[in-house]
């Protein structure tokens, strides 16, 4: 009596894979074709950015490629695939985050340095020069441009304020300006060049 070898059938997932593991470049790029547009719609929500997502997806198939004498699949080819972006999106993710973590903390100590001298002689010098340069202005002037600067007031509640037209306020705080900016010329070039720093 004899006996035959029981009947085991391939499914269609299986002979891709197996042509893809003897770089069948043909059914490679029919799996290509037929994965990449949702596989880039699925990704996209994840990075919040379609050239992201669809370098995310170039990179999955590249890598089922790179190895595929190796490719050991034993889910579905879809659900593989949905897999492998959906961990390289998450690794994107912890990327940029620990990426936004590090340039946080180099901010956060470059922002804590103390003052330097130099900064400290800045800044007392311009406070200095800004109260006598506003010392000099036209009472109204300079009442017009105190409120709307320090106490930061609307043109209509100053015009309120002092009893004064909207225009007349608009005109006064441009006075101001252009009184300051005179005043301070020969301090902003100073200013300028000592804020860039030698650095060498």
């Amino acid at each position: 009596m004899t006996t035959t070898a029981p009947f085991v059938q391939t499914t269609p997932d299986e002979t891709l894979i197996g042509e893809i593991r003897i770089g069948n470049e043909a059914v490679f790029e029919t799996v290509f074709r037929q994965y990449y547009a949702p596989l880039c719609r699925y990704a996209r929500p994840m990075l919040g950015d379609i050239d992201e997502a669809e370098e995310v997806v170039q990179a999955v198939f590249l890598a089922v490629w790179e190895r595929r004498e190796t490719l050991l699949i034993t889910t579905s080819l879809k659900a593989y695939l949905y897999r492998a972006v959906h961990n390289r999106c998450l690794n994107r993710l912890n990327q940029q985050s620990v990426q936004a973590g590090h340039r946080q903390q180099a901010a956060d100590e470059l922002y804590s340095q103390p003052p330097s001298p130099t900064q400290h002689l800045l800044t007392d010098e311009l406070s200095t020069r800004l109260q006598q340069a506003m010392g000099r202005l036209p009472e109204q002037c300079r009442r017009a441009f105190e409120l709307s600067r320090f106490d930061e007031l609307s043109y209509r509640e100053i015009a309120d304020r002092l009893g004064i037209a909207t225009k007349t306020v608009e005109n006064q705080i441009g006075k101001a300006l252009r009184i300051l900016r005179t005043e301070l010329s020969d301090y902003l070039p100073l200013l300028l060049l000592l804020a860039g720093g030698t650095g060498a």
